[in-house]
């Protein structure tokens, strides 16, 4: 009998996949304000009250996402994932590839963020390639799940859709 891992991912799995998706959206979305704040704060003038709210928001779900792939990643220690869907060897290596940069970047890029706020410079300047690395992984990531959902037809998107039973 085959284990849920090797079905799909759990409940829990499943919301943090998507939970930390809308934070990283947010992020590239409105980290701008971040950077109008530190440039406020080094020129020593006044910063929008927007401009502080949405910063404030960019430094705490930045953390928050950092906690959650820690808990992500314990999880997927401890429960395992599941295989890849009758995909080809160099899919499966590419897919493997892509979500260890993923893990890689969800915790890099936040962390490097951190110590930007509290050391500045050149910790800024690695956190701002974290915006174009993200973007163009999530294109990768999206145009790898439709292609297994609409050419491939092997079931994968489902399984970051529907928990395992």
């Amino acid at each position: 009998m085959a284990s849920n891992r090797t079905l799909g991912y759990s409940t829990t799995q499943i919301s943090l996949h998507w939970i930390i998706a809308a934070l990283v959206l947010f992020q590239l979305l409105f980290g701008e304000s971040m950077t109008r704040v530190i440039r406020a704060q080094a020129r020593g003038t006044a910063v929008s009250s927007a401009d502080g709210s949405m910063g404030t928001a960019h430094y705490w779900v930045g953390i928050a996402v950092m906690l959650l792939v820690l808990l992500r990643l314990a999880l997927r220690v401890a429960f395992g994932a599941p295989r890849p869907a009758g995909a080809s060897a160099l899919l499966v290596r590419l897919a493997g590839a892509a979500h260890w940069l993923f893990y890689a970047l969800l915790l890099l890029v936040p962390l490097t963020g951190l110590l930007a706020y509290y050391f500045s410079d050149p910790f800024g300047d690695i956190h701002d390639l974290g915006k174009p690395a993200f973007i163009i992984l999530i294109g990768l990531h999206a145009a790898g799940a439709l292609c297994h959902q609409f050419l491939l037809k092997d079931g994968t998107l489902r399984r970051m859709l529907v928990p395992a039973r």
